[in-house]
């Protein structure tokens, strides 16, 4: 290989590694917001039925569909099946359900579906025509892809990601749901016991199973965005000035006292479950020590009737009363029990979890670290001029190609 051919590959290398080098490296010191809003629901609108205003029909064909689904007929497979189990239990005829998405549709306890709007940054700093939306569409297409495995209670039927308004923003439309229902049909509709069913379990107003499931929502958009070099910038609180290597640090950090915080409430937990079962115990021997408990003779002029409703009937309703207290004291240990299994699952997986991201960080760290060291290297050897113009160089092209594809694309509609 002549000199000229070995420069010119050389070259190729490098427009490589600056291109991952501004991916991954550059940056690092990008801040970007996070709105998860409440949208609309307008189906039309988010396929595109109708161009509004807003919309730039030049890009319309540059949107992400994910599914589009007609939302009655999910409802016929979601639950037909238990609708036809609620049915065939009643009676009266009238209280049968004729179709359960029209009961849904005309009634006022719960949404035919629910609608998130997920943005990063605004039209000022992420415009769809900046460089800095490509980012924002990696970053919200990897994000949505894993949305409903996260979200196993919630059924996606429509998600689209746009990219023909100021902003790329993703529109995830789902019916949330719950199985094994005590009240009506036993899979159903609700949004809030679809969070519950999920871990999120309301503390209060403030506090509400929605506000507790949006916020792990924007951590997990936060998470996807680390990877991609790009910091959530929380309004209002001091995360802003953390780099992401010590934000990482933060969160995990927070993790791990979340665990161990967890681990001491199973242990205060298993103590009053052994607490009850004392006092089980100790329930049951009152029936054999205790001389209330004790039946008395009855003395030779005591009438039997005068013994039923003197003696007999007074310590009949005592040892009633303390059955039912012991009764009471067995359930309250049973759901104790469940809510330890319950926490227990949730707690390994999510050490799975961190794990699984862990390893994944610390892989993508080394190769990171790796590059900037090489291209460190270049940068020294050829200078920063020189490297600045083969960027520019290897955009143009870029472009240029990205363009030859859109316009092969309209020729081909």
């Amino acid at each position: 290989m002549d000199v000229k051919s070995a420069f010119a590959l050389l070259l190729t290398k490098v427009t490589k590694l600056e291109t991952k080098y501004i991916l991954y490296k550059d940056v690092i010191s990008i801040r970007k917001t996070i709105s998860f809003s409440v949208g609309k629901g307008s189906l039309t609108h988010n396929r595109r039925d109708f161009i509004a205003q807003n919309v730039d029909s030049d890009r319309t064909q540059m949107n992400i569909e994910y599914c589009n689904e007609n939302l009655e007929q999910v409802y016929h497979q979601m639950f037909d099946d238990a609708l036809q189990r609620f049915n065939d239990k009643q009676k009266r005829a009238d209280r049968k359900i004729e179709s359960y998405y029209d009961k849904i549709r005309t009634g006022k306890q719960e949404k035919l579906f629910h609608e998130v709007i997920v943005q990063i940054g605004n039209r000022e700093d992420t415009n769809s025509k900046s460089a800095d939306s490509e980012i924002a569409v990696r970053i919200l297409d990897e994000y949505m892809k894993h949305f409903q495995e996260r979200n196993p209670n919630l059924r996606i039927f429509s998600a689209h990601l746009h990219l023909d308004e100021e902003t790329p923003h993703l529109h995830i439309d789902f019916v949330p749901f719950v199985t094994n229902s005590k009240r009506g049909l036993d899979t159903r509709v609700s949004l809030k016991q679809a969070l519950l069913s999920q871990g999120f379990k309301g503390e209060s107003k403030f506090e509400s199973e929605w506000s507790k499931w949006a916020l792990s929502e924007k951590q997990q958009l936060a998470s996807v965005m680390e990877k991609h070099g790009v910091e959530w910038e929380q309004l209002g609180t001091h995360n802003e000035h953390l780099s992401v290597y010590d934000y990482k640090k933060k969160m995990r950090a927070e993790e791990v006292q979340e665990l161990e915080e967890k681990a001491e409430s199973l242990t205060e937990k298993i103590n009053d479950m052994l607490d009850f079962e004392v006092q089980v115990e100790s329930f049951t021997n009152m029936f054999y020590d205790e001389e209330e408990y004790k039946l008395p003779e009855p003395s030779s002029l005591m009438s039997a009737k005068t013994y039923k409703t003197k003696i007999v009937e007074p310590l009949f309703n005592r040892i009633i009363a303390l059955a039912k207290t012991a009764v009471k004291m067995c359930f309250e240990l049973k759901a104790q029990v469940e809510n330890l299994k319950l926490w227990g699952t949730r707690d390994k997986n999510m050490v799975k979890h961190l794990t699984k991201e862990n390893d994944a960080l610390y892989t993508e760290n080394q190769k990171l670290h790796k590059e900037v060291k090489e291209y460190k290297l270049l940068k020294r050897i050829f200078g920063e001029e020189k490297i600045s113009e083969l960027v520019k160089t290897a955009k143009e092209t870029e472009q240029a190609q990205r363009k030859s594809k859109s316009k092969k694309y309209e020729r081909n509609r």
